[in-house]
C-alpha cells in the first residue's frame, strides 16, 4: 500500500475516533427519553399509545446499536490494517459494521411500529459474524508457539473483540422485536422486552470488561485511571442483571445514574487513549505510527453503547414493571 494511501486510511480512521466520540455523546444526551416517571406508590401512567412507547424503546436500542458497531467499524480498521489485512475476512468485520451502522441510523430515524425486514437481515449477519469472528482470533491465538499464553494472549488477535459486533447485532434484533411488539407489555421471544435486555446489556458489560481489564493487564497499569473500566462496569453489570431478575424500586434509579455514569465514562475513555497515544515517542507528530501502537482511540464508546442499551430496558421497566 502506497504511503499516500496509508496515510489516507489513518486519517479516516482518526476522525472516526473522534466522530465516535461526539456522537456517543449526543446519542447520551438524546438517551433521556421524555417518559413519564412514575411517583412512588403510583402506577406508571397509561395514557400514552403503548406502541408509541414501544417505538421509543426500540429506536434507543437502535441508537445503542449503532455506537457499538461504529467502535468495531473504527477499531477494526486501525487493527486490521496493522495486521496488513492478511487474510481477506478481515475486511468483513469493516464491511458488515459499517452496513450495521447505517442500518441502525435508518431505525433510529424510522418512527414506523413496524419491523423492517432487511434491518433484521442485517442485524442477524453482524451477530453471525461476531461468533464467527471469534472463532478467527481463537484460532490466531491457539496456533501460536505455546497456545493460549499470557503472551499469546497479550499480542495476539483480542478474542473478545468480535463480540462488540455480535452484540450490536443482537441488539439491533431484540429493537425490532420490540418495534413490531403490539401489546402494552413488549416481548422478545415470548420474554419481557425490558428484562431481556437488561440481561443482555449486563452480559455485554462483564465481557467487555474482561477485554479491557487483558489489554489493561498488559499496560501494566500503569496510570492509575485503567482501573476505572474493570471496577465501575461490573458493577454497572451486576446492577442490571439485578433489575432484569427483580422488581421496580429504588434500585433502579442508581442504575439508572451508573447507566449515565457509564455512558460518560465510554467518551471520557477516548481522551485517555488520546493521550495514551500522545506519550508515545514523537508523539502525535508520529502520529500514523502511534494510532496503530495504541491505545486503541475507539475502543472505550463500547461502554457507551451497552449503557445506552441499559438505560433503553430501565424505560421499558419503568412504562410496566412487568415489561
Amino acid at each position: 500500500m502506497s504511503r499516500a494511501a496509508e496515510r489516507n486510511l489513518l486519517v479516516l480512521a482518526s476522525a472516526a475516533a473522534s466522530g465516535l466520540a461526539l456522537a456517543s455523546l449526543l446519542a447520551a444526551n438524546g438517551a433521556t427519553v421524555h417518559r413519564t416517571r412514575p411517583r412512588r406508590g403510583v402506577a406508571p401512567r397509561r395514557d400514552r399509545h403503548p406502541r408509541a412507547e414501544a417505538v421509543t424503546a426500540a429506536r434507543e436500542l437502535n441508537r445503542a446499536a449503532g455506537t457499538l458497531a461504529a467502535s468495531v467499524f473504527a477499531d477494526s480498521s486501525v487493527e486490521h490494517y496493522r495486521g496488513s489485512f492478511k487474510n481477506k475476512a478481515m475486511y468483513t468485520p469493516l464491511i458488515v459494521s459499517a452496513l450495521t451502522l447505517a442500518t441502525s441510523i435508518h431505525g433510529t430515524g424510522d418512527m414506523r411500529p413496524l419491523a423492517h425486514k432487511a434491518r433484521d437481515a442485517i442485524y442477524l449477519l453482524a451477530a453471525a459474524t461476531g461468533l464467527v469472528g471469534t472463532g478467527f482470533h481463537l484460532y490466531n491465538v491457539g496456533k501460536k508457539v505455546g497456545g493460549f499464553c499470557w503472551q499469546n494472549l497479550f499480542y495476539g488477535a483480542p478474542i473478545g473483540a468480535p463480540m462488540a459486533i455480535l452484540l450490536s447485532g443482537l441488539l439491533g434484533f431484540c429493537s425490532e422485536r420490540v418495534r413490531e411488539s403490539d401489546r402494552r407489555r413488549p416481548k422478545i421471544f415470548g420474554l419481557p422486552a425490558g428484562r431481556t435486555v437488561a440481561a443482555v446489556a449486563g452480559a455485554g458489560l462483564l465481557g467487555t470488561t474482561g477485554e479491557a481489564g487483558l489489554l489493561h493487564l498488559r499496560g501494566a497499569y500503569h496510570n492509575p485511571f485503567m482501573t476505572v473500566p474493570v471496577t465501575l462496569p461490573p458493577v454497572g453489570a451486576a446492577l442490571l442483571m439485578s433489575a432484569a431478575g427483580g422488581r421496580y424500586g429504588r434500585m433502579h434509579r442508581l442504575t439508572r445514574w451508573w447507566m449515565r455514569l457509564l455512558t460518560v465514562m465510554g467518551v471520557a475513555g477516548v481522551g485517555f487513549h488520546a493521550y495514551g497515544v500522545s506519550r508515545n515517542m514523537g508523539g502525535w507528530r508520529n502520529w500514523s505510527q502511534n494510532i496503530l501502537n495504541g491505545p486503541p482511540l475507539p475502543a472505550p464508546p463500547s461502554f457507551t453503547g451497552l449503557a445506552l442499551a441499559g438505560l433503553s430496558a430501565l424505560g421499558l421497566m419503568r412504562e410496566d414493571p412487568d415489561a
